[in-house]
Protein backbone atom coordinates (compact mmCIF):
# COMPACT_ATOMS: atom_id res chain seq x y z
CA UNK A 1 0.00 0.00 0.00
CA UNK A 2 1.45 3.36 -1.05
CA UNK A 3 -0.85 5.42 1.15
CA UNK A 4 -1.83 7.48 -1.89
CA UNK A 5 -5.19 7.17 -3.64
CA UNK A 6 -5.54 8.37 -7.21
CA UNK A 7 -8.50 8.59 -9.55
CA UNK A 8 -9.62 10.55 -12.59
CA UNK A 9 -12.86 12.56 -12.63
CA UNK A 10 -13.30 13.70 -16.23
CA UNK A 11 -10.21 15.76 -16.96
CA UNK A 12 -9.37 16.28 -13.28
CA UNK A 13 -6.98 14.07 -11.33
CA UNK A 14 -7.69 13.62 -7.62
CA UNK A 15 -4.80 12.56 -5.38
CA UNK A 16 -5.80 11.47 -1.88
CA UNK A 17 -3.47 11.09 1.09
CA UNK A 18 -4.64 7.83 2.67
CA UNK A 19 -2.96 7.07 5.98
CA UNK A 20 -5.98 7.83 8.13
CA UNK A 21 -4.77 5.88 11.18
CA UNK A 22 -1.92 8.41 11.46
CA UNK A 23 -3.94 11.44 10.33
CA UNK A 24 -2.56 11.06 6.80
CA UNK A 25 1.03 11.60 7.96
CA UNK A 26 3.52 11.25 5.11
CA UNK A 27 5.76 8.21 4.78
CA UNK A 28 8.61 7.53 2.36
CA UNK A 29 6.29 5.33 0.30
CA UNK A 30 3.69 8.10 0.16
CA UNK A 31 6.29 10.64 -0.98
CA UNK A 32 7.48 8.30 -3.74
CA UNK A 33 3.90 7.67 -4.88
CA UNK A 34 3.14 11.40 -4.79
CA UNK A 35 6.17 12.05 -6.98
CA UNK A 36 5.13 9.41 -9.50
CA UNK A 37 1.52 10.60 -9.69
CA UNK A 38 2.49 14.24 -10.22
CA UNK A 39 4.76 13.18 -13.09
CA UNK A 40 1.87 11.17 -14.53
CA UNK A 41 -0.44 14.21 -14.42
CA UNK A 42 2.23 16.42 -16.00
CA UNK A 43 2.64 14.07 -18.97
CA UNK A 44 -1.05 13.32 -19.59
CA UNK A 45 -2.36 16.05 -21.90
CA UNK A 46 -5.97 14.96 -21.26
CA UNK A 47 -5.73 16.08 -17.62
CA UNK A 48 -6.41 19.74 -16.93
CA UNK A 49 -6.24 20.02 -13.14
CA UNK A 50 -4.92 18.21 -10.06
CA UNK A 51 -6.70 18.19 -6.69
CA UNK A 52 -4.86 17.09 -3.56
CA UNK A 53 -6.92 16.06 -0.53
CA UNK A 54 -6.90 13.69 2.45
CA UNK A 55 -8.95 10.76 3.68
CA UNK A 56 -11.50 11.38 6.43
CA UNK A 57 -12.65 14.61 8.04
CA UNK A 58 -10.04 15.04 10.79
CA UNK A 59 -6.87 15.76 8.84
CA UNK A 60 -5.68 16.80 5.43
CA UNK A 61 -2.19 15.81 6.56
CA UNK A 62 -0.60 16.15 9.99
CA UNK A 63 2.93 16.25 8.66
CA UNK A 64 5.60 13.61 8.31
CA UNK A 65 5.34 10.28 10.06
CA UNK A 66 7.94 10.42 12.86
CA UNK A 67 8.41 6.69 12.45
CA UNK A 68 9.74 7.35 8.96
CA UNK A 69 12.49 9.74 10.01
CA UNK A 70 12.95 9.50 13.77
CA UNK A 71 15.83 6.99 13.59
CA UNK A 72 17.70 8.63 10.73
CA UNK A 73 21.17 10.03 11.37
CA UNK A 74 21.57 13.82 11.02
CA UNK A 75 23.28 13.31 7.65
CA UNK A 76 20.58 10.96 6.36
CA UNK A 77 17.86 13.26 7.64
CA UNK A 78 19.33 16.27 5.84
CA UNK A 79 20.53 14.64 2.64
CA UNK A 80 17.65 12.30 1.98
CA UNK A 81 14.49 12.96 3.98
CA UNK A 82 14.60 16.76 3.72
CA UNK A 83 16.12 17.05 0.25
CA UNK A 84 14.00 14.29 -1.30
CA UNK A 85 10.85 15.79 0.20
CA UNK A 86 11.83 19.22 -1.09
CA UNK A 87 12.42 17.85 -4.60
CA UNK A 88 9.03 16.11 -4.63
CA UNK A 89 7.18 19.14 -3.25
CA UNK A 90 8.93 21.36 -5.80
CA UNK A 91 7.67 19.10 -8.58
CA UNK A 92 4.11 19.63 -7.36
CA UNK A 93 4.57 23.38 -6.99
CA UNK A 94 5.96 23.66 -10.53
CA UNK A 95 3.41 21.42 -12.22
CA UNK A 96 2.34 23.15 -15.42
CA UNK A 97 -1.36 22.59 -14.70
CA UNK A 98 -3.59 24.24 -12.07
CA UNK A 99 -3.63 22.56 -8.66
CA UNK A 100 -6.07 22.82 -5.76
CA UNK A 101 -5.56 21.66 -2.19
CA UNK A 102 -8.90 20.54 -0.74
CA UNK A 103 -7.96 20.82 2.93
CA UNK A 104 -10.54 18.56 4.53
CA UNK A 105 -9.02 18.78 8.04
CA UNK A 106 -5.95 19.90 9.95
CA UNK A 107 -2.81 20.73 7.94
CA UNK A 108 0.26 20.58 10.16
CA UNK A 109 3.96 20.68 9.36
CA UNK A 110 4.62 18.85 6.11
CA UNK A 111 0.90 18.82 5.41
CA UNK A 112 0.78 22.61 5.50
CA UNK A 113 3.89 22.74 3.33
CA UNK A 114 2.24 20.35 0.87
CA UNK A 115 -0.87 22.53 0.66
CA UNK A 116 1.38 25.55 0.10
CA UNK A 117 2.63 23.94 -3.11
CA UNK A 118 -0.84 24.12 -4.70
CA UNK A 119 -2.19 27.11 -6.65
CA UNK A 120 -5.42 27.42 -4.63
CA UNK A 121 -6.46 26.15 -1.23
CA UNK A 122 -9.96 25.45 0.09
CA UNK A 123 -10.38 24.79 3.82
CA UNK A 124 -12.99 22.95 5.82
CA UNK A 125 -14.56 25.04 8.63
CA UNK A 126 -12.85 23.05 11.42
CA UNK A 127 -9.44 22.83 9.75
CA UNK A 128 -6.45 24.47 11.39
CA UNK A 129 -2.95 25.22 10.16
CA UNK A 130 0.21 24.73 12.21
CA UNK A 131 3.99 24.38 12.07
CA UNK A 132 4.61 22.23 15.18
CA UNK A 133 8.12 21.02 14.31
CA UNK A 134 9.77 22.75 17.29
CA UNK A 135 7.73 20.53 19.63
CA UNK A 136 9.84 17.55 18.51
CA UNK A 137 13.12 19.42 18.17
CA UNK A 138 13.24 20.04 14.42
CA UNK A 139 12.37 22.87 12.03
CA UNK A 140 10.14 23.11 8.92
CA UNK A 141 12.10 21.38 6.18
CA UNK A 142 9.89 21.25 3.11
CA UNK A 143 9.55 25.01 2.40
CA UNK A 144 7.58 26.07 5.49
CA UNK A 145 9.94 28.97 6.10
CA UNK A 146 10.34 29.78 2.40
CA UNK A 147 7.37 29.16 0.11
CA UNK A 148 4.83 29.64 2.90
CA UNK A 149 6.35 33.02 3.75
CA UNK A 150 5.64 34.13 0.18
CA UNK A 151 1.96 33.25 0.66
CA UNK A 152 1.17 34.78 4.05
CA UNK A 153 2.71 37.54 6.19
CA UNK A 154 5.96 36.79 7.97
CA UNK A 155 4.32 37.40 11.34
CA UNK A 156 1.75 34.65 10.78
CA UNK A 157 4.47 32.14 9.89
CA UNK A 158 6.35 33.15 13.04
CA UNK A 159 3.21 32.68 15.14
CA UNK A 160 3.09 29.06 14.04
CA UNK A 161 6.81 28.22 13.89
CA UNK A 162 8.09 30.22 16.88
CA UNK A 163 5.10 30.27 19.22
CA UNK A 164 3.30 27.06 18.32
CA UNK A 165 0.01 28.79 17.56
CA UNK A 166 -2.63 27.40 15.21
CA UNK A 167 -4.49 29.37 12.56
CA UNK A 168 -8.16 28.61 11.92
CA UNK A 169 -10.04 28.42 8.63
CA UNK A 170 -11.50 31.93 8.62
CA UNK A 171 -8.16 33.49 9.43
CA UNK A 172 -6.50 31.40 6.72
CA UNK A 173 -8.83 33.07 4.22
CA UNK A 174 -8.24 36.52 5.72
CA UNK A 175 -4.48 36.02 5.40
CA UNK A 176 -4.86 35.04 1.75
CA UNK A 177 -3.64 31.48 2.26
CA UNK A 178 -7.02 29.94 1.42
CA UNK A 179 -9.46 31.00 -1.28
CA UNK A 180 -12.54 30.15 0.75
CA UNK A 181 -14.00 28.04 3.53
CA UNK A 182 -15.99 25.13 2.08
CA UNK A 183 -18.12 22.61 3.97
CA UNK A 184 -16.96 19.89 1.56
CA UNK A 185 -13.64 21.10 0.12
CA UNK A 186 -13.29 18.27 -2.41
CA UNK A 187 -16.75 18.89 -3.92
CA UNK A 188 -16.01 22.60 -4.18
CA UNK A 189 -12.60 21.88 -5.71
CA UNK A 190 -14.21 19.70 -8.38
CA UNK A 191 -16.61 22.53 -9.21
CA UNK A 192 -13.71 24.94 -9.61
CA UNK A 193 -11.77 22.44 -11.72
CA UNK A 194 -14.75 22.21 -14.07
CA UNK A 195 -14.45 25.95 -14.74
CA UNK A 196 -11.07 25.34 -16.35
CA UNK A 197 -12.59 23.39 -19.22
CA UNK A 198 -13.49 26.52 -21.19
CA UNK A 199 -9.97 27.94 -20.98
CA UNK A 200 -6.99 27.43 -23.26
CA UNK A 201 -4.66 24.82 -21.67
CA UNK A 202 -1.62 26.50 -23.19
CA UNK A 203 -2.64 29.97 -22.05
CA UNK A 204 -3.28 28.68 -18.54
CA UNK A 205 0.11 26.98 -18.41
CA UNK A 206 1.96 30.07 -19.65
CA UNK A 207 0.04 32.32 -17.25
CA UNK A 208 0.99 30.07 -14.34
CA UNK A 209 4.65 30.17 -15.39
CA UNK A 210 4.61 33.95 -15.65
CA UNK A 211 3.03 34.34 -12.22
CA UNK A 212 5.59 31.95 -10.73
CA UNK A 213 8.41 33.95 -12.27
CA UNK A 214 7.00 37.09 -10.64
CA UNK A 215 7.05 35.54 -7.15
CA UNK A 216 10.37 33.74 -7.51
CA UNK A 217 9.10 30.17 -7.95
CA UNK A 218 11.74 28.43 -10.10
CA UNK A 219 12.35 31.70 -12.00
CA UNK A 220 15.38 30.57 -13.99
CA UNK A 221 13.71 27.46 -15.37
CA UNK A 222 10.49 29.41 -16.09
CA UNK A 223 12.35 32.07 -18.09
CA UNK A 224 14.18 29.46 -20.14
CA UNK A 225 11.02 27.40 -20.69
CA UNK A 226 9.10 30.44 -21.97
CA UNK A 227 12.01 31.51 -24.15
CA UNK A 228 12.46 28.01 -25.51
CA UNK A 229 8.76 27.77 -26.37
CA UNK A 230 8.93 31.06 -28.28
CA UNK A 231 12.01 29.92 -30.18
CA UNK A 232 10.46 26.52 -30.94
CA UNK A 233 7.44 28.22 -32.55
CA UNK A 234 9.58 30.30 -34.92
CA UNK A 235 10.25 29.82 -38.62
CA UNK A 236 13.96 29.98 -37.80
CA UNK A 237 13.65 26.84 -35.70
CA UNK A 238 11.98 25.00 -38.58
CA UNK A 239 14.69 26.17 -40.95
CA UNK A 240 17.48 25.28 -38.53
CA UNK A 241 16.21 21.73 -38.06
CA UNK A 242 15.59 21.28 -41.78
CA UNK A 243 19.09 22.54 -42.64
CA UNK A 244 20.67 20.19 -40.10
CA UNK A 245 18.77 17.18 -41.46
CA UNK A 246 19.59 18.15 -45.07
CA UNK A 247 23.25 18.85 -44.22
CA UNK A 248 23.21 22.39 -45.61
CA UNK A 249 23.71 25.90 -44.29
CA UNK A 250 20.53 27.43 -42.79
CA UNK A 251 18.90 30.54 -44.24
CA UNK A 252 17.34 32.28 -41.25
CA UNK A 253 14.58 34.86 -41.79
CA UNK A 254 14.27 36.09 -38.21
CA UNK A 255 10.61 35.08 -38.17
Amino acid sequence: MSGIGFHIDGSTAVLTLDNVAKLNALTIQMLDALDARVQEVERDSSLRCLIVTGTGDKAFCCGADIGAWGDLSPAEFSRHWVRDGHRIFDRLARLGKPTIAAINGHAFGGGLELASCCDLRLVAPRATLALPEARVGIVPGWSGTQRLTRLIPEGAVKEMALFGRRIGAERAVALGFATEVADVPLARALEMAADIQGLSPRAVEISKNMIHAAVGEDTQAVVEALGSAAAAASADREEGVAAFMEKRNPHFSGL
